[in-house]
């Protein structure tokens, strides 16, 4: 760990000391292969991360592989470490990053790129991969911003796309049978990159060249070695009851962001929204066992002792067991006093049904996602939302002693109106109101509006992006018209979605920008009180970029960053529902 004056000197301290309750004694020497897996932010927010969970146990079950965490040190850590030209070490073992064979980050945000790069110089590792020798780690990165990773295409050496518990044991033991060959020069670089490039789901962007069109946009996307595949398959665990999940629960020693044990239902998802990059990520749609589910949640609950447990999957109100698991889990908690937390849930009476039996355990606050403010517009993005059941349901839940709600919508969508900015605060004025049917006040209403990036590998991969001006607009529309106090409206900011968009949306030339920003300071651009969009404007002017050619409308006809990806769901199935959505 950093030295005890150090840990005197920044803000909470415990998120680099490590020796959580429950973590792996591995022994870092003796280790054939050493993995070091980075999250690019705050421990408390890697911590509340599952797929960081099942990676970081699963990597340790591997007989001869040690894994350990690397977060991202916040600014004042950081200045420390510069100034005395100390380096950012494993919580573990207090390792160097050189000293792994490995290093990957889990990429769940666009908006942690920088830090990726911060964690890399604080490490002394090369931050573009064609300066690496065999004298450093190979950078892997994995994530649900493998969806199109060409814009941090120069900064690593190979990507895991798609779902990685089968594909990194894959990976570890080919590199197991080389290593020492690479280790010794006897295996150039490139071939050790080229036997990887041979494991399915693995891709290496060296081995690719995209050419480019006057008007910036892409003209060719081809391989430069023979025997790289031309399109890379993502990866898919195909059963969720016998794949890896951690049971040996980490519990930190400060609280994180999502401070509860999970427990995962369902990957891939029954709905086809259009927005929804989720939907191919996780594609095809898979549930786990619900014995299976009970075994693990006694076996976590055990192995912790969390009073409150989360369900986890893009659509769990879709989990064809969802009764009887939640009546099944209640029971089993019952006399613990464990709170059952739902995610964003769809408004039907079965979920009604079911709020009186959590609520009988512990109240905890109910979440729906409307998305949008009327039914035309819902229609637009193929919303599968019912009114008349949502208010049913939301009648229920209060008379079970429900208080609190919270709503998802978002603004910067196709067709959309001023009656449907209006409809977000009349239906949000009716969840409130509806309360006093139960008794008492009207209920407080949280708000989150947020606006639409359109993502690759959704229908919408060919829409605009709004335009700062016109989010701007429709936010001040909502704060000024919505008079009731007993609402409380939060909104995302509209120059951090413009980057989201950007960097979601682009193609390898932002390499250059993302790395210029990191030198003109960028950090934690997720977080509002560091995030800086002139340093992007002053980064993409220097790299002689123009942003809105990430932001525009695509062609149906043009190449995409991303088309060389295969989901499952193919860019024709995607364009046949984008063009529905002129008809409607």
């Amino acid at each position: 760990m950093p030295s005890e004056d150090i840990l005197l000197q920044v803000n909470k301290p415990a998120r680099y000391i490590g020796e959580e309750w429950n973590v792996p004694r591995k022994n870092f020497d003796a280790a054939g292969i050493r993995f070091g897996l980075c999250f690019p932010d705050l421990y408390e927010v890697g911590m509340s991360n599952l797929g960081i969970r099942i990676l970081y146990g699963l990597l340790n079950n591997i007989p001869g592989c040690c894994c350990e965490r690397i977060f991202a040190c916040d600014t004042d850590l950081e200045k420390i470490l510069r100034e005395s030209s100390g380096e950012i070490l494993s919580l573990e073992s207090k390792k160097r990053l050189k000293d792994f064979d490995f290093i990957g980050f889990s990429l769940g945000s666009e908006l942690g790129y920088t830090n990726i790069l911060n964690i890399l110089e604080l490490g002394n590792i090369p931050l573009f991969a064609r300066e690496r020798s065999p004298d450093h780690p190979l950078v892997v990165g994995g994530g649900p911003c493998m969806m199109n990773p060409e814009p941090v295409a120069d900064f690593f050496d190979l990507f895991v796309i798609g779902e990685a518990e089968e594909a990194l044991p894959e990976i570890v033991e080919a590199y197991r049978k080389v290593k020492e060959d690479y280790r010794r020069e006897r295996l150039a670089r490139q071939d050790l990159l080229l036997g990887l490039s041979a494991i399915e789901g693995v891709y290496v962007p060296q081995f690719y060249e995209a050419t480019y069109k006057p008007d910036g946009t892409i003209d060719s996307f081809l391989t430069k070695l023979d025997g790289v595949p031309q399109k890379i398959n993502k990866r898919v665990v195909k059963d969720l009851d016998t794949a890896y999940y951690p049971l040996a629960w980490l519990v930190p020693y400060i609280q994180v962001i999502h401070d509860r044990f999970t427990l995962e239902l369902v990957r891939g998802c029954p709905n086809k929204c259009r927005f929804c990059q989720a939907r191919s990520q996780y594609y095809p749609l898979r549930y786990k066992r619900i014995d299976r589910i009970l075994e693990q949640a006694d076996k976590i609950y055990k192995s912790s002792g969390y009073e409150e447990c989360s369900l986890s999957g893009l659509s769990v109100s879709d989990y064809p067991h969802i009764e009887e698991l939640i009546v099944a889990l209640t029971d089993q908690f019952k006399e613990k006093q464990v709170a059952l937390s739902l995610p964003s849930i769809k408004a039907r009476a079965l979920v009604g049904n079911l709020s009186r039996v959590i609520a009988g355990v512990k109240k905890t606050g109910l979440t729906f996602a409307p998305e949008a403010g009327t039914g035309r517009l819902r229609e637009v993005l193929a919303k599968d939302f019912d009114e008349e059941d949502f208010f049913k349901t939301l009648e229920e839940a209060y008379a079970s002693g429900y208080q609190h709600v919270k709503l998802y919508f978002m603004i910067g969508l196709p067709q959309e109106t001023e009656e449907d900015l209006k409809g977000i605060i009349e239906l949000s004025e009716r969840v409130s109101q509806l309360k006093k049917k139960a008794g008492g006040a009207a209920a407080k209403v949280n708000i989150s509006v947020n606006t639409m990036v359109p993502k690759p590998h959704t229908p919408f991969q060919w829409h605009a992006m709004a335009q700062a001006y016109t989010i701007k607009e429709k936010q001040e529309y909502l704060r000024k018209n919505a008079k009731n106090k007993r609402l409380t409206f939060s909104f995302h900011n509209r120059f951090m979605a413009l980057l989201e968009a950007i960097l979601s949306r682009g193609d390898r030339r932002l390499s250059e920008v993302i790395y210029l920003a990191h030198k003109k300071g960028a950090r934690f651009d997720a977080w509002g009180d560091h995030f800086a969009f002139e340093i992007w404007e002053a980064a993409f002017r220097e790299a002689g970029l123009d942003a809105q050619l990430y932001l525009k409308a695509r062609r149906p006809d043009e190449i995409l960053p991303w088309d060389f990806l295969d989901t499952g769901i193919s860019r024709e199935a995607l364009a046949a529902d984008f063009n529905k959505i002129v008809e409607i």
